[in-house]
């Protein structure tokens, strides 16, 4: 009979990881104790590493100041946007006069 998979929490992987790389426990053995493969365990090792910088993210005022320069770029952004739209329209109300005065359907 095949046992089913066990699943780990969030905090069981980092309680993991915390062993091997602040205790030095030696990854043979924790996946021993652990019932995991070594390859999941570096795969663990590599998504914590790779988003190591989330856990950094949205403190202090740096980050404040960031998504208010994010919010302003995104608002000129849209006043361009309308500013084009409005122009093409006035293009399209001239081209359609020009059409009507010269007489094309």
């Amino acid at each position: 009979m095949n046992p089913s998979r066990r699943q780990f929490t969030p905090e069981e992987k980092v309680a993991i990881l915390r062993q091997h790389l602040v205790e030095r426990f030696p990854i043979s053995e924790l996946c021993e104790r652990h019932g995991l493969l070594p390859s999941l365990f570096y795969l663990w090792q590599r998504t914590f590493f790779e988003n190591g910088a989330a856990a950094f993210a949205g403190n202090g005022r740096h980050a404040k100041k960031a998504e208010s320069l994010q919010q302003q770029k995104i608002e000129r952004l849209h006043a361009k946007l309308q500013r084009k739209d409005e122009v093409l329209a006035e293009l399209m109300e001239e081209h359609v006069q020009l059409k009507k005065s010269l007489g094309e359907p």
